[in-house]
């Protein structure tokens, strides 16, 4: 196996590997990074694989690259890619062969790039968990992944990216630690709440199949990651019992596979907390009020963050007061209907105002029953905020 490829492509790639693959793990095979070459046909071309798993999530990386030979092994992760970003050369080569003489059997792989050159030990396959990737094919191409889907990458990025900060970080949370995705004739939605908050964002596509999944809120962070890197293009889904996977392209530097292990289980009727009557309405601009906020709540209570909002006729005063003192701000907005005066945990209400831009509007069901938050004029995300009962 030997392998010529643009150190600064291999560099950039291995950041998404790094996240994945564990420094430490009951099994230590897990700890290492794989190497696959994949010849094509022509002379010299090819691709370099990159995979590894931490049982969770599962990675590859197939980068172009100048490839002959074949091969698939295993290296240490933690110096590979701590070399691999501090090399001095333009390229990176590598090549399989030989044996460390104070290891009999054990094959080597030689990195070199400038001047730099190094030996890693290298450790066959055999024993590495089997990576949960689809087979090739259309929808239903596969029996172990009977429900497929294409999505424009950016759609899928924006459903995940707007409702992942309402997840629960508590191991208690069970079932709310996770982000739930919901196939149907209607369209896709992605739904997630830590029992204080929800977040959820409709895109209406409609769907092929009729199926939840709760995915792990730490794996949606990990595929949010592999969909930016992506950047355009389409995305391919797949899902299995227990298993969903991803495709996607990179605009013609290779292509990227993930699966990630569901949640078992399903969110209890969550749609219940949503309100459906207002009697006030206050249309505002996102960026102002929030920078207000952020000011404000920089002077909350440290422990429940509390921030007073008394919305009047045009204005909005947001006041706030701990142990550093006193503060308050008043913003301009629109009022429609009676004036109201509520209280927030200033990072609730930050974090739900953080995918906006442009104008929003604020939904207010009571001084004590929970608020809905949405583009004024919609666009696929609400939020549901609870005031604080002080």
């Amino acid at each position: 196996m030997h392998v010529i490829i643009p150190k600064n492509l291999l560099a950039e790639q291995i950041a998404l590997l790094e996240r994945v693959i564990p420094s430490r793990s009951s099994n230590p095979l897990l700890t290492y990074l794989g190497l696959s070459a994949a010849p094509q046909e022509g002379a010299g071309s090819g691709a370099l694989v990159l995979f590894g798993s931490n049982g969770e999530v599962d990675l590859e990386v197939r980068l172009p690259a100048q490839v002959s030979g074949e091969g698939r092994y295993l290296v240490p992760s933690q110096p590979f890619f701590s070399l691999v970003r501090s090399l001095p050369g333009e390229a990176v080569e590598l090549a399989l062969g030989g044996e460390s003489p104070g290891a009999q059997g054990t094959p080597q792989l030689s990195l070199s790039s400038g001047r730099f050159t190094t030996r890693l030990s290298a450790a066959p396959t055999e024993g590495y968990p089997d990576l949960l990737f689809p087979d090739p094919g259309g929808p239903g191409g596969d029996g172990v992944f009977p429900y497929r889907v294409l999505l424009p990458v950016e759609e899928l990025l924006k459903v995940l990216a707007h409702v992942r900060y309402a997840a629960s970080n508590e191991e208690y949370r069970a079932i709310f630690r996770g982000v739930q995705l919901e196939f149907s004739e209607r369209g896709l939605r992605a739904v997630a709440s830590d029992g204080y908050r929800l977040a959820l964002f409709d895109l209406e596509r409609p769907q092929p199949f009729v199926r939840k999944a709760v995915v792990p809120a730490r794996s949606v962070d990990e595929v949010v990651r592999v969909l930016r890197s992506a950047g355009t293009g389409e995305a391919g889904l797949a899902l299995g019992p227990g298993v969903l996977a991803l495709e996607v392209g990179q605009g013609g530097e290779g292509a990227l596979r993930m699966a990630v292990r569901l949640m078992e289980g399903e969110f209890p009727d969550y749609e219940r907390v949503i309100p459906r009557e207002f009697p006030s309405r206050v249309a505002l601009e996102v960026e102002p009020f929030r920078e207000a906020l952020r000011r404000v709540s920089v002077l909350a209570d440290r422990q429940n963050h509390r921030v007073d909002l008394l919305f009047g006729e045009g204005r909005a005063l947001l006041s706030a007061e701990g142990d550093y003192g006193r503060g308050q701000e008043e913003v301009p907005v629109g009022l429609e209907g009676t004036p109201m005066g509520l209280a927030y945990n200033a990072r609730y209400l930050l974090e739900a105002l953080g995918p906006l831009t442009g104008s929003a509007e604020l939904l207010l069901s009571g001084p004590k029953s929970p608020s809905l938050i949405r583009p004024l004029g919609g666009g696929g995300y609400q939020a549901v905020v609870v005031p604080l009962r002080v």
